[in-house]
């Protein structure tokens, strides 16, 4: 029994996990180079018994807290998902020399690599960052949705206009809706109607320029500026109120000194 709870306050252990999620990261990392056999088999030994330990970990901490509690964490619930998308890989690794037919899982062993995403749990902070970035989707989603239209305009437009000229960049919406988004993030923008100019006669070509110099300007300078300086004035909100409340409260002290 002694032993039992021991490895149950190993399980439950944030330092220890934290430990593991390090090793099992460069374990993976490392199963991407060309190894030798005996290498490659530790590796994918270790990679699926630290997978079988996170599954332990996450029964322990159901038989502790009870189902109920345990999901009313949300990072228990998100720890839960990315084990469950690796127990595929586990799976595999223990019926691969069995009878049972289980090649196909085969595939679904690259999801393992999602428990790297347990790394989010242990930054510091990372419940504010959260809600900050939760406000500001809040404060920017019409903003956000309104560059989305603007984008979906645009590469509609560009695509009749150009689909003839230049299929690689244009051939259809959705191939033109990405040209177009990349135009805004101001990526390689000038190499894009360079290319339709050297197709195209003068006229057209010169025309096109200001076409993508307007997008430019209008998409990727002003709109994603907006887009940007919205969404981090919303994640900074709560800090400026803080901040606001504690100046007060300082002024408000000097006052009564003041007045006394």
């Amino acid at each position: 029994m002694r032993l039992i709870k021991q490895i149950r306050n190993l399980l439950l252990n944030d330092t220890f996990i934290l430990c593991l999620i390090l090793l099992n990261a460069l374990i993976i990392f490392a199963q991407g180079f060309s190894l030798a056999p005996l290498t490659k088999k530790i590796f994918l030994v270790s990679d699926n018994l630290i997978t079988l330990i996170f599954l332990f970990e996450i029964i322990a901490k159901v038989v502790k807290y009870k189902l109920v509690e345990f999901i009313k964490s949300g990072w228990n619930i998100f720890d839960t998902v990315l084990i469950l998308l690796a127990l595929p890989s586990l799976f595999y690794w223990i019926f691969k020399n069995g009878t049972t037919h289980l090649d196909y899982l085969l595939v679904l062993r690259v999801l393992r690599v999602f428990k790297f995403f347990r790394f989010i749990r242990f930054f510091p902070n990372i419940d504010e960052l959260i809600a900050g970035i939760q406000r500001a989707l809040k404060a920017s989603v019409i903003v956000i949705l309104g560059f989305f239209v603007y984008n979906f305009i645009i590469s509609v437009i560009a695509c009749f206009f150009y689909k003839n000229i230049a299929p690689e960049y244009f051939g259809n919406p959705l191939t033109s809706l990405y040209t177009i988004f990349k135009i805004f993030t101001v990526e390689g923008w000038y190499e894009i109607p360079d290319f339709i100019a050297s197709r195209s006669n003068e006229t057209v070509a010169i025309l096109t320029k200001l076409f993508f110099i307007l997008i430019l300007i209008t998409g990727g300078i002003f709109g994603l500026s907006l887009v940007n300086s919205i969404f981090v004035d919303a994640m900074v909100s709560d800090n400026n109120e803080e901040l606001e409340k504690k100046v007060e409260s300082l002024e408000k002290k000097i006052d009564t000194l003041l007045n006394k």
